[in-house]
Protein backbone atom coordinates (compact mmCIF):
# COMPACT_ATOMS: atom_id res chain seq x y z
CA UNK A 1 0.00 0.00 0.00
CA UNK A 2 1.68 3.62 -0.99
CA UNK A 3 -0.05 5.91 1.16
CA UNK A 4 -0.09 9.61 0.12
CA UNK A 5 -0.81 12.11 2.92
CA UNK A 6 -1.96 11.54 6.33
CA UNK A 7 -5.38 10.99 8.70
CA UNK A 8 -8.93 11.68 7.07
CA UNK A 9 -6.85 12.90 4.12
CA UNK A 10 -4.63 9.22 3.39
CA UNK A 11 -4.84 7.89 0.03
CA UNK A 12 -3.71 4.54 -1.40
CA UNK A 13 -3.24 3.22 -4.88
CA UNK A 14 -5.48 0.78 -5.99
CA UNK A 15 -5.82 -0.69 -9.53
CA UNK A 16 -8.82 -3.11 -11.03
CA UNK A 17 -7.83 -6.44 -12.01
CA UNK A 18 -8.18 -7.76 -15.66
CA UNK A 19 -11.93 -8.67 -16.55
CA UNK A 20 -10.29 -11.70 -17.51
CA UNK A 21 -8.45 -13.06 -14.77
CA UNK A 22 -9.16 -16.19 -13.48
CA UNK A 23 -8.62 -14.79 -9.63
CA UNK A 24 -11.01 -12.04 -8.88
CA UNK A 25 -11.44 -10.01 -12.50
CA UNK A 26 -12.66 -6.49 -12.50
CA UNK A 27 -12.11 -6.13 -8.34
CA UNK A 28 -9.80 -3.77 -6.83
CA UNK A 29 -6.54 -3.98 -4.84
CA UNK A 30 -3.65 -3.07 -3.63
CA UNK A 31 -0.45 -3.63 -6.21
CA UNK A 32 1.24 -7.08 -5.51
CA UNK A 33 2.18 -10.87 -6.66
CA UNK A 34 4.69 -13.28 -6.42
CA UNK A 35 8.26 -13.80 -5.12
CA UNK A 36 10.41 -14.63 -7.40
CA UNK A 37 14.22 -15.93 -7.89
CA UNK A 38 15.57 -12.25 -8.80
CA UNK A 39 14.04 -10.62 -5.54
CA UNK A 40 16.79 -12.65 -3.16
CA UNK A 41 19.35 -10.52 -5.13
CA UNK A 42 20.12 -7.33 -3.25
CA UNK A 43 23.29 -5.25 -2.84
CA UNK A 44 24.65 -5.21 0.30
CA UNK A 45 23.78 -2.40 3.67
CA UNK A 46 20.00 -2.79 1.75
CA UNK A 47 17.68 -4.27 4.32
CA UNK A 48 13.87 -4.41 6.44
CA UNK A 49 14.18 -2.23 9.47
CA UNK A 50 15.06 -5.16 12.27
CA UNK A 51 12.26 -4.88 13.86
CA UNK A 52 10.03 -5.12 10.34
CA UNK A 53 12.18 -8.29 9.83
CA UNK A 54 11.83 -10.00 12.71
CA UNK A 55 7.61 -9.70 12.75
CA UNK A 56 8.16 -11.52 8.99
CA UNK A 57 9.76 -14.31 10.04
CA UNK A 58 8.28 -14.79 13.23
CA UNK A 59 5.81 -17.11 11.97
CA UNK A 60 7.47 -18.75 9.14
CA UNK A 61 11.64 -18.83 10.09
CA UNK A 62 12.55 -20.03 6.93
CA UNK A 63 11.18 -16.83 4.88
CA UNK A 64 13.79 -14.40 3.54
CA UNK A 65 12.33 -11.19 4.77
CA UNK A 66 14.16 -8.89 2.96
CA UNK A 67 13.08 -11.13 -0.98
CA UNK A 68 9.83 -10.62 0.54
CA UNK A 69 10.36 -6.75 0.61
CA UNK A 70 11.97 -7.14 -2.65
CA UNK A 71 9.11 -8.96 -4.29
CA UNK A 72 6.69 -6.04 -3.24
CA UNK A 73 8.82 -3.16 -5.13
CA UNK A 74 9.42 -5.18 -8.06
CA UNK A 75 5.57 -5.80 -8.61
CA UNK A 76 4.74 -2.35 -7.47
CA UNK A 77 7.04 -0.87 -9.98
CA UNK A 78 5.77 -3.54 -12.60
CA UNK A 79 2.03 -2.92 -12.02
CA UNK A 80 1.93 1.00 -11.09
CA UNK A 81 5.32 2.55 -12.79
CA UNK A 82 6.30 3.97 -9.52
CA UNK A 83 9.68 2.94 -7.97
CA UNK A 84 9.77 2.60 -4.32
CA UNK A 85 13.35 4.18 -3.94
CA UNK A 86 15.79 6.41 -1.86
CA UNK A 87 18.75 8.37 -3.35
CA UNK A 88 22.42 6.57 -3.58
CA UNK A 89 25.07 7.98 -1.27
CA UNK A 90 28.26 7.00 -2.30
CA UNK A 91 26.55 2.86 -2.77
CA UNK A 92 26.95 0.95 -5.67
CA UNK A 93 24.30 -1.50 -7.02
CA UNK A 94 26.69 -3.79 -8.12
CA UNK A 95 25.69 -8.18 -8.12
CA UNK A 96 21.91 -7.28 -9.21
CA UNK A 97 20.22 -8.49 -12.49
CA UNK A 98 19.85 -6.68 -15.36
CA UNK A 99 16.52 -6.15 -15.00
CA UNK A 100 14.02 -3.45 -16.26
CA UNK A 101 13.87 -2.88 -12.33
CA UNK A 102 17.24 -3.00 -11.49
CA UNK A 103 18.00 -0.73 -14.89
CA UNK A 104 15.24 1.87 -13.21
CA UNK A 105 16.87 1.97 -10.06
CA UNK A 106 20.48 2.93 -12.15
CA UNK A 107 18.87 5.41 -14.39
CA UNK A 108 17.51 7.12 -10.94
CA UNK A 109 20.64 6.66 -9.13
CA UNK A 110 18.65 5.49 -6.71
CA UNK A 111 18.26 1.92 -4.44
CA UNK A 112 14.99 0.16 -3.30
CA UNK A 113 13.60 1.52 -0.18
CA UNK A 114 13.57 -1.28 2.12
CA UNK A 115 13.94 0.31 5.38
CA UNK A 116 10.40 2.77 4.35
CA UNK A 117 8.18 -0.22 4.40
CA UNK A 118 6.23 -1.41 6.99
CA UNK A 119 4.55 -4.98 7.20
CA UNK A 120 0.70 -4.24 7.96
CA UNK A 121 -1.22 -7.06 7.58
CA UNK A 122 -1.31 -10.63 6.85
CA UNK A 123 -4.34 -12.98 4.86
CA UNK A 124 -4.72 -16.51 4.57
CA UNK A 125 -7.46 -18.58 2.49
CA UNK A 126 -9.34 -20.91 3.60
CA UNK A 127 -8.06 -24.66 2.71
CA UNK A 128 -11.54 -25.19 1.10
CA UNK A 129 -10.78 -23.15 -2.15
CA UNK A 130 -9.41 -23.87 -5.10
CA UNK A 131 -7.07 -20.92 -5.71
CA UNK A 132 -5.56 -19.79 -2.83
CA UNK A 133 -3.38 -16.47 -1.42
CA UNK A 134 -1.38 -16.32 1.93
CA UNK A 135 -0.28 -12.37 1.82
CA UNK A 136 1.58 -10.14 3.77
CA UNK A 137 0.74 -6.50 3.01
CA UNK A 138 2.99 -3.43 2.89
CA UNK A 139 2.55 0.06 3.85
CA UNK A 140 5.13 2.81 2.71
CA UNK A 141 4.85 6.64 2.42
CA UNK A 142 4.08 7.75 -0.86
CA UNK A 143 7.82 10.29 -1.00
CA UNK A 144 9.83 7.49 -1.71
CA UNK A 145 7.51 6.51 -4.72
CA UNK A 146 9.14 8.16 -7.77
CA UNK A 147 7.39 8.13 -11.44
CA UNK A 148 4.23 8.47 -13.10
CA UNK A 149 0.95 6.15 -12.46
CA UNK A 150 1.30 3.41 -15.35
CA UNK A 151 1.48 0.21 -14.76
CA UNK A 152 2.20 -2.81 -17.44
CA UNK A 153 -1.90 -3.81 -17.74
CA UNK A 154 -2.02 -6.07 -15.04
CA UNK A 155 -4.21 -3.62 -12.88
CA UNK A 156 -6.07 -1.07 -14.53
CA UNK A 157 -8.00 2.05 -14.10
CA UNK A 158 -4.82 2.90 -11.48
CA UNK A 159 -5.91 5.78 -9.35
CA UNK A 160 -4.89 7.80 -6.06
CA UNK A 161 -8.66 6.78 -3.71
CA UNK A 162 -9.35 8.20 -0.14
CA UNK A 163 -8.61 5.20 2.25
CA UNK A 164 -11.42 5.94 4.37
CA UNK A 165 -13.93 5.61 0.88
CA UNK A 166 -12.36 2.91 -0.90
CA UNK A 167 -14.49 -0.05 0.32
CA UNK A 168 -17.20 2.03 -0.64
CA UNK A 169 -16.75 3.28 -4.01
CA UNK A 170 -14.99 0.60 -5.26
CA UNK A 171 -15.54 -2.94 -5.93
CA UNK A 172 -13.44 -5.05 -3.20
CA UNK A 173 -13.32 -7.58 -1.09
CA UNK A 174 -13.55 -8.17 2.76
CA UNK A 175 -9.87 -8.64 2.74
CA UNK A 176 -9.17 -5.81 1.11
CA UNK A 177 -11.44 -3.72 3.70
CA UNK A 178 -9.40 -5.55 6.75
CA UNK A 179 -6.41 -4.69 5.21
CA UNK A 180 -7.36 -0.75 4.99
CA UNK A 181 -8.99 -0.43 8.32
CA UNK A 182 -6.06 -2.52 10.39
CA UNK A 183 -3.52 0.19 8.15
CA UNK A 184 -5.15 2.99 9.26
CA UNK A 185 -5.29 2.20 12.57
CA UNK A 186 -1.45 1.67 12.13
CA UNK A 187 -0.84 4.93 10.36
CA UNK A 188 -2.63 6.39 13.50
CA UNK A 189 0.17 5.33 16.04
CA UNK A 190 3.56 6.69 16.65
CA UNK A 191 6.77 5.18 15.23
CA UNK A 192 7.52 3.35 18.32
CA UNK A 193 3.76 2.19 19.02
CA UNK A 194 4.40 0.81 15.30
CA UNK A 195 7.54 -1.36 16.33
CA UNK A 196 6.23 -2.93 19.21
CA UNK A 197 2.61 -3.44 17.61
CA UNK A 198 1.60 -7.42 16.28
CA UNK A 199 0.80 -7.95 12.88
CA UNK A 200 -2.97 -8.35 12.90
CA UNK A 201 -3.66 -11.84 10.65
CA UNK A 202 -7.52 -12.80 9.21
CA UNK A 203 -7.74 -16.31 8.50
CA UNK A 204 -10.73 -18.41 8.62
CA UNK A 205 -11.07 -21.60 10.47
CA UNK A 206 -13.85 -23.77 10.16
CA UNK A 207 -15.86 -21.65 8.27
CA UNK A 208 -15.18 -19.15 11.16
CA UNK A 209 -13.74 -15.79 10.46
CA UNK A 210 -10.82 -15.08 13.01
CA UNK A 211 -7.92 -12.62 13.48
CA UNK A 212 -5.07 -13.03 15.73
CA UNK A 213 -1.78 -11.00 16.35
CA UNK A 214 1.03 -13.02 14.38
Amino acid sequence: MIVRGGGADAEVVMGRRRPRSRFLPNIYVFPGGRLERADHALPPGVALRPEVARKLTRRCRSADPNALAMAVIRETFEETGLLLSMQVSGRRLDGCPGTALWRAFAAAGARPALEALDYVARAITPTTLPQRFNTRFFAVDARHARGALEGDGELLDLQWVPMREAARRLDVINVTEFVLTRTAEHLARTPRERAQRPVPVLCKVKGVRRIFDE
